[in-house]
């Protein structure tokens, strides 16, 4: 059975990210990526033009999943439950599959993101996330916290180099200082007013 379109996709997706943590972005090229894909270059063209369209991809899924997220919690109540479930499902979506990866191989990579239309686009994602975050207190400090909680989130990969620190310790820490801001944001609804619905697909 021929592997399907979006399939040959992931995998090339999966390959160039392996490559580019290897041996850096600017070092690989896409022959190289076709020859570990087992591929010919004309194959690889089909679905990617250029490595800028591969990392591409990888922001689009990330504006995907945050998209996703921020209609979540906007038709939510407005408690502490919600934003604890909001970054929680954040905190999924930045450890689950090859994220990490992702997330190092951004960090690394900073010049080639911002060079992109889709990763200019990452900052107000971002935003509108920590606005969902923040709703029902529109204060300075509320939207400080917000943000914050969501950096504790995402630099956890960073920020927290204790060598054998596992993935769900470093996800358990970066949620507790989380919790920590969103605790301080106020103009919530007591959280025994309402408790955040959970329709599968809002996982992004």
């Amino acid at each position: 059975m021929r592997e399907s379109t979006g399939g040959t996709r992931e995998r090339i997706k999966a390959v160039a990210l392996e490559l580019f943590t290897e041996q850096g972005y600017e070092k690989t090229s896409l022959r190289e990526i076709a020859e570990r894909l087992n591929v010919t270059k004309a194959a690889l063209y089909y679905h990617f033009k250029s490595k800028d369209d591969i990392v591409a991809s990888f922001v689009e899924d990330r504006l995907d999943q945050m998209d996703a997220l921020t209609a979540w919690a906007e038709s939510q109540p407005t408690t502490l439950a919600t934003r604890r479930a909001l970054i929680s499902r954040y905190a999924d979506t930045m450890f689950g599959g090859d994220m990490p990866s992702v997330m190092r191989f951004f960090e690394q990579n900073q010049t080639v993101l911002k060079s992109l239309s889709s990763g200019q686009q990452m900052r107000s994602r971002m935003m509108r996330l920590a606005s969902a975050l923040c709703r029902g207190d529109d204060s300075p400090a509320a939207q400080l916290r917000a943000t914050l909680s969501l950096f504790a989130v995402h630099t956890s990969w960073f920020a927290v180099r204790a060598p054998d620190i596992t993935d769900a310790e470093r996800r358990r820490l970066a949620l507790e200082v989380a919790d920590e801001l969103l605790a301080a944001i106020g103009g919530a609804e007591p959280d025994e007013a309402a408790t955040p619905s959970d329709p599968a697909n809002a996982r992004g």
